[in-house]
């Protein structure tokens, strides 16, 4: 049964509450970085909202080997901080970008495992009257194409960052990775409809709704 949309005021609401925390997470990011990179503690404060959302995600769709993963995480947070941190301000940005990168490629991939439902089938059989099974077949390669999507931004964040001077990864990171990431979304959504014109078709808002409840589908 296909479930009631939220309302206005409520889709409103979570909108803002999603930007509200990005915000919140960049402002702390940037704070870091520029007073108190020589803390031990900042490794923690700086990844560690980002191990509580990865894991707030396994636990709604109960998938113990992200939550075993993120155990790991904690435990490897631990040992920097008593280590003493990490010095280098660039290997900071790095490991938040690459971490960032793992943690979405790794939500699209466990739900690939043999019997399992892809990410994107499980949120596009919540918006569509009708799903076929072209369109099983299509939301399971994207889910594919976007877990390789976010593990080649890793890859290539590791080569310039390695390999290459500091401005380059650096106009790799605050440039071509959004640029990259809405041309991939943009460029899919133009392909999906010329090569698949009887798909039916949805809004942003409804995407985002699916992309909610899917947590509580993978919990059940």
């Amino acid at each position: 049964m296909t479930q009631r949309a939220a309302a206005p005021g409520a889709w409103g609401w979570r909108v803002a509450a999603a930007a509200l925390a990005v915000a919140g997470y960049a402002t702390l990011s940037h704070w870091l970085m520029l007073n108190a990179t020589q803390q031990p503690w900042a490794v923690a404060a700086l990844f560690g909202p980002l191990v509580a959302g990865i894991a707030a995600m396994g636990w709604a769709r109960r998938q113990w080997a992200t939550l075993a993963g993120c155990a790991a995480l904690v435990a490897l947070l631990a040992w920097i901080v008593a280590e003493g941190g990490v010095r280098d301000i660039q290997w900071m940005y790095f490991l938040q970008h690459g971490a960032i990168h793992l943690a979405l490629g790794w939500s699209f991939a466990l739900t690939l495992r043999p019997g399992s439902t892809a990410l994107i089938t499980m949120m596009a059989e919540r918006v569509h009257r009708e799903f076929t099974p072209a369109m099983r077949a299509y939301t399971r390669r994207l889910t594919l194409a976007w877990a390789l999507y976010f593990a080649a931004m890793v890859l290539v964040s590791t080569t310039i960052f390695l390999l290459a001077p500091w401005s380059w990864w650096s106009a790799f990171c605050n440039a071509a990775t959004p640029l990259a990431a809405v041309a991939f979304f943009a460029g899919e959504h133009v392909w999906r409809y010329r090569r698949h014109p009887d798909f039916e078709r949805i809004t942003m808002r409804t995407a985002f709704e699916a992309w909610q409840r899917s947590g509580q589908a993978g919990a059940r």
